[in-house]
């Protein structure tokens, strides 16, 4: 997510070279979506170039490879887990969790296969799930079978909310887009651990978006009163504009529980000039 296309030149200097891109995200936003390692393993030598761009808390939310959670659905993975593990070890903390995104055809009836995947896990890291199956989100029973599963390894379930996008019809082709890929369940908001992790879909418009996470706002502060350290990802249609907007929340959280530290001051994109 740190080399967005749209953010060069606007938000990130451009052009910069590929060992110093996350570095210059890092000054935005203190915590990523690792999405690109759900489509390859990275090399140990990227994730080391990660580490060394990255400080130490700096948070990595890495998506486990396809073939682990889609391809083989939870099953036969030990080769393919091994060597993910591997190539991430040298972001050492940075790595807040490792995130099992499951497919929308993963539901109650994988339960047990869940179960016995998360126990199989090493301990060295946290774990936080995303489901996408309507019945973990409409029917109580199923929730809680869930929940007890999670809390079993300690892990995390991490919700995606899009209500505040699909509110209204989509008004552009980025809209339209994400209206026949984003899931449409119900908002949860119940954290099973200190460290719950939310990603939050908004709109083109900025002010949609904003009203919509209002709730998260509030939430948040919440979370962080009661002594838990939360991660939100902030999302629209295109991410155009995600960097500013994430400040933009944290600002918002942050005027409700004054002690939450600022986040870094990024780099300028272009360079000063004298005139």
């Amino acid at each position: 997510m740190w080399t967005h296309p749209s953010w060069q030149g606007r938000f990130l200097p451009h052009p910069l070279p590929p060992g110093a891109r996350l570095r210059a995200y890092a000054g935005w936003c203190n915590a990523v979506e690792g999405n690109t390692t759900f489509y390859a393993t990275p090399s140990r030598s990227t994730a080391e170039s990660w580490a060394e761009q990255a400080g130490p808390g700096f948070r990595f939310v890495l998506k486990l490879p396809r073939s682990i959670t889609h391809e083989r659905r939870l099953t036969g993975f030990d080769d393919d887990l091994r060597t993910f593990l591997a190539a991430i070890e040298p972001l050492g903390p940075r790595t807040h969790a490792l995130w099992v995104q499951l497919p929308g055809s993963f539901g109650p009836a994988d339960l047990g296969t869940l179960g016995g995947f998360l126990r199989r896990l090493p301990r060295t890291h946290r774990y936080a799930v995303e489901v996408r199956h309507r019945a973990f989100f409409e029917e109580p029973g199923c929730a809680r079978d869930l929940e007890r599963v999670l809390a079993g390894a300690e892990a995390e379930w991490v919700p995606f909310d899009t209500t505040a996008f699909f509110r209204s019809r989509p008004g552009s082709d980025a809209e339209r887009d994400a209206w026949t890929k984003k899931p449409r369940v119900p908002r949860r908001s119940v954290a099973l651990t200190d460290r719950p992790i939310v990603r939050y879909l908004g709109r083109d418009d900025t002010e949609q978006t904003v009203e919509g996470w209002q709730y998260w706002v509030a939430k948040a502060a919440e979370w962080l009163d009661e002594g838990r350290s939360p991660t939100i990802f902030i999302h629209t249609p295109d991410n155009a504009d995600a960097l500013p907007l994430a400040r933009r929340f944290h600002d918002e959280v942050r005027e409700r529980v004054p002690g939450l530290a600022p986040l870094p001051e990024p780099e300028p994109a272009e360079p000063p000039t004298l005139f």
